[in-house]
């Protein structure tokens, strides 16, 4: 069943069970009263003969009295169809019901009034038995058919009415269920739209302050996030393209000529050792920027997709490792001054933005030069600077320097892909801190990451990396 089938049967089946519940409790109310109505005619009945049971019994000689027709104005026909008067040793006057043994026990005193159902001439008879002062008893009874005619009429209609209240249940359920899914209905068509063109930018129609309304609003959110995810992708590509493109055209190229001089030597373009040696170093040169444009891309994919889980990590210990690595590849020399700082992160890759941040420094450091790290933690938040002795950051770029590919021009004519600094902001943002770009006191450029101390402050990232 489909949803709007199934709220409908749920509907018809709680009017059914509310409908059917009524009718039977109605159905019992409505006999109680038949019988007690019947039970207080047939008592008033009795009392009448029970108060004066002489006026309606005549002694004659014989051992079977016959009852009289009318006494003292008052007629037979004023009381129950049949009656009947026991002696104080249980012998009716004139038999004209059945002595049950619970009659017998109440002519002979042994106990009180009595009500049973008995059968005469295949008749059902509701009869009761009411003591007389003095001794014996009075039987009077009353046909139980119109009653139970009135019952199997009334058990007529009420299923009558219990089938149609539950047939209409179902229809108006339906329907109710089906306008109140409408919204579901046309929040899943637009949906299905969306994945079946593939366009983010469809906003689902939002109509009201409901759940609907905010499940709609939630998916609009989530088609803008996919819509962002995709041009960040897609922008990532295009600018990875683009800085590929340049080393591989190189390459290629270098390639080319040297293939094209060892396959001609007969030709006399034989290239003498000298431009032999400085083309295989702009080869191993090329190939050094390409390989290290393709890891920083896959250091920068892994950070948006990294699945390393957080954990209570030392910063003054990622920061060791991290100068240990730096110091193997670069010959500048490094000034550490660190504290203790813990927090809650993913120690890979606050090493890599680290190591990318020294990198940086180093790359830019003079001759000479310097590469200071301090690490500093206040209270809920922890300083890491790292400075060099180089030209610095002109202002104007310093709010770009963290973008992805981005080059300042004093830039273009060192070595780089312009990722490092992005996988920095990156990785910062995701334990909920800040990088800033300055000028260091010395004259360099000075970078700043402020990161929290406090796990609470960092950002659930998807794949169980927070």
């Amino acid at each position: 069943m489909n949803l709007t089938t199934r709220l409908g049967t749920i509907a018809a089946g709680a009017v059914a069970v509310a409908v059917v519940g009524v009718s039977a409790l109605a159905f019992v109310l409505v006999r109680e009263e038949l019988y007690r109505q019947l039970d207080a005619q047939l008592a008033s009945d009795a009392r009448t003969v029970a108060t004066e049971p002489e006026r309606w019994i005549v002694q004659l000689p014989g051992p079977v009295p016959v009852p009289s027709r009318q006494r003292h104005g008052f007629d037979e026909s004023d009381l129950g169809p049949r009656w009947q008067v026991l002696s104080p040793d249980g012998r009716p006057y004139a038999p004209a019901l059945p002595v049950t043994d619970g009659a017998l026990a109440v002519a002979t005193g042994r106990a009180g009034r009595r009500i049973e159902i008995i059968h005469v001439d295949g008749a059902q008879l509701r009869m009761m038995t009411v003591p007389v002062s003095g001794g014996g008893a009075v039987q009077m009874a009353q046909p139980l058919e119109p009653v139970q005619h009135t019952l199997a009429r009334l058990a007529a209609l009420l299923a009558v009415g219990c089938l149609g209240g539950v047939a209409l249940a179902a229809l108006l359920g339906r329907s109710v269920a089906r306008a109140g899914l409408a919204p579901i209905h046309q929040l899943t068509g637009a949906v299905e739209r969306v994945t079946e063109t593939g366009d983010l930018l469809t906003a689902i129609p939002v109509h009201g302050q409901d759940e609907v309304a905010r499940l709609s609003r939630a998916f609009n959110r989530m088609l803008g996030a996919l819509t962002e995810s995709r041009a960040a992708q897609r922008a990532l590509v295009e600018d990875a393209g683009h800085e590929l493109r340049t080393p591989l055209t190189s390459l290629r190229t270098n390639i080319e000529l040297l293939a094209r001089a060892e396959q001609e030597p007969s030709s006399g373009r034989v290239l003498p050792p000298q431009d032999r040696a400085r083309l295989m170093q702009d080869l191993q040169t090329q190939v050094v920027e390409l390989t290290q444009l393709t890891n920083e891309l896959v250091d920068l994919a892994r950070e948006e997709t990294s699945a390393e889980l957080a954990e209570s990590v030392d910063l003054a210990d990622v920061v060791a490792a991290a100068v240990d690595r730096c110091r193997v590849r670069a010959s500048v020399p490094i000034d550490v001054d660190v504290v203790s700082a813990g927090l809650v992160g993913r120690p890979a890759a606050l090493e890599r933005m680290v190591l990318n941040l020294l990198d940086n420094a180093a790359k830019w450091s003079p001759p000479g030069g310097r590469v200071r790290v301090r690490l500093r933690a206040d209270g809920e938040l922890i300083e890491l600077t790292v400075a060099d002795d180089g030209p610095g950051i002109d202002e104007a770029d310093r709010p770009r320097v963290f973008e992805r590919f981005y080059r300042a021009p004093a830039a273009r004519s060192m070595p780089g892909s312009g990722l490092g600094l992005a996988i920095v902001a990156q990785t910062v943002a995701q334990h909920g801190g800040a990088v800033t770009a300055e000028g260091a006191p010395e004259g360099g450029a000075l970078l700043r990451v402020l990161l929290p101390s406090n796990s609470s402050h960092f950002l659930i990232q998807e794949g169980g990396a927070f």
